[in-house]
């Protein structure tokens, strides 16, 4: 039986994606260190667009061709750049069989895949943990690095962080937006902080757009940010970020 009859990620998609980067932030050494891949359609429309596309039959082939269109992108833009990449928790198939076109694409394109980073979103209902488990520990056996998005917003929570550790946890937007003026937000980020350096994993904020969070978060030892008050964005582009802004 070959590779594409194993899997359904290997079916082709019925239409066409592009990638839009937006950089994640090492405020402490005040450079980038990340970019986030930001799935948008053929006309650049935005992500909901697209998501509007995905059913139970293509969500599978759209979930890969989401990894390779990203790793293809970012090796075009620059080889020595960090890519974050979402994946769909229920859209993985079989974890090593869906990662060897992946590792294929990059290999091809002379992406080193240490460079990787894959992020599974709370925003989808994980209907099965163990394979959950299972296709971060196959992540990182195969030397990719691993991160829970919006955390504190969806599904997982902490019974999915009791599950697995991954390497980073980006905390949602609704927790970090207004944090500066808010003390019941910074008790909660201070209780992750605390859980997060207990595990050694790393956090990432994420959605920042105002100085006053920034400087809080930064005050406050958060060293990974992301968000508009940095850079929006940018089609098949990476955006720099401004010294006066750090």
């Amino acid at each position: 039986m070959t590779l594409d009859n194993q899997c359904k990620c290997h079916q082709s998609l019925k239409f066409s994606i592009r990638m839009a980067f937006q950089p994640i932030i090492d405020v402490q050494d005040k450079v980038i260190f990340s970019y986030e891949a930001l799935v948008r359609g053929e006309e650049g429309q935005e992500a909901n667009y697209v998501l509007s596309k995905v059913t139970n039959d293509n969500k599978y082939s759209f979930d890969q061709q989401c990894r390779i269109t990203a790793i293809e992108a970012i090796a075009k833009l620059n080889r020595s750049a960090t890519v974050n990449i979402n994946f769909l928790p229920n859209a993985i198939y079989e974890p090593e069989t869906c990662l060897a076109r992946v590792l294929e694409v990059a290999k091809t394109v002379s992406f080193p895949h240490d460079q990787i980073i894959f992020e599974v979103t709370e925003h989808e209902k994980i209907t099965n943990h163990s394979l959950l488990k299972n296709i971060f520990t196959t992540y990182r056996r195969m030397g990719f690095r691993t991160a829970i998005d919006d955390f504190g917003e969806g599904f997982a929570g902490l019974n999915l962080l009791a599950d697995f550790q991954p390497d980073f946890l980006k905390l949602d937007m609704k927790l970090i937006q207004g944090i500066s003026q808010n003390s019941v937000k910074q008790a909660i980020l201070s209780g992750i902080q605390i859980t997060s350096e207990k595990l050694g994993i790393k956090l990432i904020a994420e959605g920042i757009e105002t100085r006053d969070d920034y400087l809080f978060l930064m005050d406050n030892g958060i060293r990974y940010m992301q968000g508009y008050y940095f850079a929006k964005p940018a089609l098949e582009m990476l955006p720099e970020i401004a010294e006066y802004i750090l």
